[in-house]
C-alpha cells in the first residue's frame, strides 16, 4: 500500500494517467484520503466535490476550478461517477454552467459542452449511501471519447436547449428536455442570480443553468464498456 503516491506534478500523457487511475482502482476513499494526509468529512452534504479533490490530487489535475479541462495539456476531463452495487450511475453528471447570455451565433463544434466532453476519464465510486464514505471503494476507470453516435445525441439535446436559451425560454425548460442531456439550475441558493434573456427579449434575472448528462446516457456508456 506504501508504494502507492498520488502524482505531484500533471501526467505527461495520457498512459500515464490511465495507469495511475489504474492503480488506485480497489482502495477505499479513506486508504486514499490517509495516504495523502486529507481529512474526510462525513458526508457529502457541505462538501459535494470532495471526492474530486481527492482524485485530483492522486491524478496530478492541474485546472481546479479554470474552465479548461482537468488535465489541459492532455485534453482530458476527469468525471467522477457515483455507481450503485450493479454498476449504474445514481446521479446525473454536472458538465459546465450553460451561458445564458451572448450566445448569438454560437454552434455546437465550438461549444464548451464539447470541448469538456471531447475525452473524458470516467472513475466511477461506490456511491450507495448505506456505505460510510470512508469505506467507498474506487472502481475501475474508463478513458472515453464519445461516438459519431453519442456525439450526434448530445449536438441535437444541446442545440434544443441553446435555442430555447437563445429565443428566451430559459424559464421554461425542465429536466425533462434533451434525451440525454439536460439543463438545470445550479446555484448555491435562490439569491444567486444571473442575466438572462426573457420571452420579449428584455434581461431578466434568472438562476444560473448547468449543462448535466442524464442517467440514461452514463448507463449506457459505463455498460458498453464495462459488458454489463
Amino acid at each position: 500500500m506504501q508504494a502507492l503516491r498520488p502524482l505531484l506534478n500533471p501526467p505527461e500523457n495520457e498512459q500515464i494517467l490511465l495507469a495511475q487511475a489504474q492503480k488506485l482502482a480497489g482502495f477505499t476513499l479513506g486508504e486514499l484520503a490517509a495516504l495523502a494526509n486529507l481529512s474526510i468529512p462525513n458526508d457529502l452534504k457541505r462538501d459535494k466535490g470532495w471526492i474530486g479533490v481527492l482524485l485530483e490530487l492522486w491524478l496530478g489535475a492541474s485546472a481546479g476550478s479554470k474552465p479548461e479541462q482537468d488535465f489541459a495539456a492532455l485534453g482530458i476531463e476527469l468525471k467522477t461517477i457515483p455507481v450503485d452495487r450493479f454498476g449504474r450511475p445514481l446521479e446525473t453528471t454536472f458538465v459546465c454552467v450553460a451561458p445564458l447570455t451572448g450566445n448569438t451565433g454560437v454552434v455546437w463544434e465550438t461549444s464548451h459542452v464539447r470541448h469538456k466532453l471531447k475525452r473524458v476519464l470516467w472513475i466511477p465510486v461506490e456511491g450507495e449511501r448505506q456505505i460510510p464514505l470512508a469505506e467507498r471503494h474506487i472502481g475501475t476507470p474508463l478513458l472515453w471519447a464519445p461516438s459519431e453516435e453519442e456525439e450526434q445525441q448530445l449536438r441535437m439535446d444541446w442545440e434544443e436547449l441553446m435555442d430555447l436559451i437563445v429565443l428566451g425560454q430559459v424559464e421554461r425548460i425542465t429536466a425533462r428536455h434533451g434525451e440525454v442531456l439536460q439543463l438545470r439550475p445550479k446555484a448555491a441558493n435562490s439569491k444567486a442570480l444571473t442575466d438572462a434573456i426573457g420571452a420579449d427579449g428584455a434581461p431578466i434575472l434568472t438562476l444560473p443553468r448547468g449543462f448535466y448528462l442524464k442517467k440514461n446516457f452514463t448507463a449506457a456508456l459505463l455498460a458498453n464498456h464495462f459488458s454489463l
